[in-house]
C-alpha cells in the first residue's frame, strides 16, 4: 500500500479516538442510540459519510 494510504488510515484511527478519550459517557450514549437505530438509518448514515468523504476527495484532490 501506498504511504498515502497508511497515512490516512492513522488519521483515521486518531479521529476516531478522539471521542471516546475526551467525553467516553457521551460516547456510550451516542453508541447506545446507534444500537437503538434500523439498518436503513445506519445505511443511511453511512451513505452520507461515503458521499461527504468522497466530495472532499474530489475537491481536495
Amino acid at each position: 500500500m501506498s504511504d498515502g494510504l497508511w497515512t490516512a488510515l492513522a488519521l483515521l484511527l486518531v479521529l476516531e479516538g478522539v471521542l471516546p478519550f475526551v467525553a467516553p459517557a457521551t460516547w456510550r450514549r451516542i453508541f447506545s442510540q446507534m444500537l437503538q437505530m434500523q439498518d436503513g438509518q445506519i445505511r443511511f448514515c453511512g451513505l452520507v459519510c461515503l458521499m461527504v468523504g468522497g466530495v472532499l476527495l474530489w475537491w481536495l484532490g
